[in-house]
């Protein structure tokens, strides 16, 4: 079925992976309307006001972009000129300029849309995703949400008084990627005189959220929703990834990262033969049984010297792979996976993410001291976190009816060895997903997840991620062919893998290179 809906796609923490269409059969390009660039009239969203409208031409060809704080893009080449079309928008008394962005190409456009979103506290990237989706035939849609593209800046969700900015934080956890829908769509289509055919969600990290809140918000807004890593239960995650640095400082224990990595290591020499080949990943770290406690007492190399794991190093970091409990020992959330690298979340200063969330939306307190939370007093935080804001932003509602009504499809895939976004809270509202709506056969039907063995947060690490996770959606939505696996490649391209959609998992066959995606099967679990 033809619907007229939008994609946004959306950064991960480091850098949004290319979106590549190497295996989609393109529908037939259309010109542009015109080939001048220039303003649209535009249909302000239900509640919401224009405030302007300004188009600007782009030449194409090879497109440089600055280094962001986490990423430094790879320059994109052969894109076609295109127009980009700027609307701001604000929303009665709120005070608020929300900045949509509309790249539409001068030529070869397919006739879908796509939409680019947001990584940690910024909402999109104007840059090469945006570019990327030009380049690959789309009109290309992104939204600033009316704050900072500082990524990690959390400042604006306070006002002047100390309290709490509702409008710019419903903004940036559901509204705006919605409105970006809605006037991406009507520009597009006033551009060039036809409606959009189909409509994609790509995101990572930030950008899986957000398709989780359209998937279950605004069912109608896309055809396809790919959600990578998403940040699902953000009101759990953005307490629980503090948990390393309450471990520590409660206990009173800091170890090195040589005693990390010994143990990191050690889980995965432990784990690592689960799929019938030892190759340094571990495939279900959260079934992995490996106790620290083994390791006590094992000297470690550590820069020239030599240091001992102690039994209080085994404790700490057998609390950060258990995950948060509550002052009474109930677990509370997932922990760090075994076979994950320790150092973002276990930093001398927090994880960032997790930081300026308590800070400046759960304490209102932008000088609020982290490092200073007892147990209990995490346990608490935790709790008001997920009371003040799981129905603003928590993307946690296991019922997309709606959605599969629609015809939407979703494929959503993680990483194993995600060290930012622990892989569990993704799993959870899979399996809460499945319990609300008839088990996993039937949630596959419209809803396939994907667990990408070794891979870390997004991309990275040492398993094989998907090479073109969008096209295969493309081809589920356009084509009615669901994925039975997801091809997937490390950066290099010396290993490759079929990823398994859950619950199946990988399985080596006894026989053949282990670097071949051939040599493994997808076994019921």
């Amino acid at each position: 079925m033809r619907r007229k809906k939008l994609l946004l796609a959306a950064a991960p923490l480091a850098a949004l992976l290319p979106l590549v269409l190497t295996s989609v059969t393109q529908t037939a390009p259309a010109e542009a309307a015109t080939s001048s660039c220039s303003a649209v009239p535009v249909s302000a969203p239900p509640g919401a006001r224009i405030e302007s409208v300004e188009a600007a031409r782009k030449p194409g060809g090879t497109v440089t972009f600055p280094q962001t704080p986490f990423s430094a893009p790879a320059p994109i080449t052969d894109v076609p000129a295109y127009c980009e079309i700027t609307v701001t928008l604000t929303h009665g008394k709120a005070g608020d300029h929300v900045k949509v962005a509309v790249a539409l190409p001068l030529s070869g456009w397919t006739g879908r849309l796509q939409a680019v979103g947001g990584s940690a506290y910024t909402a999109g990237d104007f840059g090469a995703p945006l570019v990327q989706a030009v380049k690959d035939g789309y009109s290309g849609v992104t939204t600033d949400a009316g704050v900072p593209l500082t990524f990690l800046d959390t400042s604006w969700a306070l006002t002047a008084k100390g309290e709490l900015n509702k409008p710019l934080v419903k903004n940036f956890s559901t509204r705006s990627v919605h409105e970006a829908a809605v006037v991406g769509k009507d520009v597009t289509q006033r551009f060039y005189q036809r409606d959009v055919t189909y409509s994609y969600w790509n995101g990572c990290s930030t950008g899986g959220r957000q398709g989780y809140s359209e998937a279950q918000r605004y069912p109608g807004d896309f055809d396809g929703v790919l959600a990578n890593a998403p940040a699902v239960h953000w009101a759990e995650f953005a307490v629980a990834t503090l948990w390393p640095r309450v471990v520590m400082n409660q206990d009173k224990t800091f170890p090195s990262d040589c005693v990390f990595t010994a143990l990191r290591q050690a889980a995965i020499k432990a784990c690592d033969g689960r799929d019938g080949v030892t190759n340094g990943i571990v495939d279900r770290p959260d079934e992995c049984g490996y106790d620290p406690r083994s390791l006590i007492g094992t000297k470690v190399a550590c820069e020239g010297k030599e240091v001992t794991v102690t039994a209080a190093d085994a404790e700490v970091v057998r609390k950060i792979w258990d995950g948060p409990t509550d002052e009474h020992g109930r677990r509370l959330w997932a922990g760090l996976p075994k076979g994950a690298d320790f150092s973002q979340l276990a930093s001398p200063t927090g994880f960032p993410v997790a930081v300026g969330w308590v800070q400046s939306f759960v304490k209102k307190q932008p000088g609020f001291d982290t490092s200073q939370l007892t147990y209990r007093q995490f346990a608490d935080v935790f709790r008001q976190s997920v009371r003040e804001f799981d129905d603003v932003i928590g993307t946690s509602d296991p019922d997309l009816s709606d959605f599969r009504r629609a015809g939407g499809k979703l494929i959503t895939f993680v990483g194993s060895d995600d060290q930012l976004i622990p892989p569990g809270g993704t799993l959870q509202y899979r399996r809460e997903v499945e319990r609300e709506m008839g088990g996993p056969q039937r949630v596959n039907d419209f809803y396939r997840l994907f667990l990408a063995p070794g891979v870390a947060h997004c991309f990275g690490g040492a398993g094989a991620a998907p090479t073109n996770a969008l096209g295969a959606l493309v081809d589920w939505v356009e084509h009615g062919k669901a994925p039975a696996t997801l091809p997937a490649a490390n950066r290099d391209q010396s290993l490759a893998r079929d990823l398994c959609p859950y619950p199946q998992v990988s399985r080596y066959r006894g026989h053949g290179d282990p670097a071949l995606a051939t040599s493994y099967r997808c076994a019921s679990h």
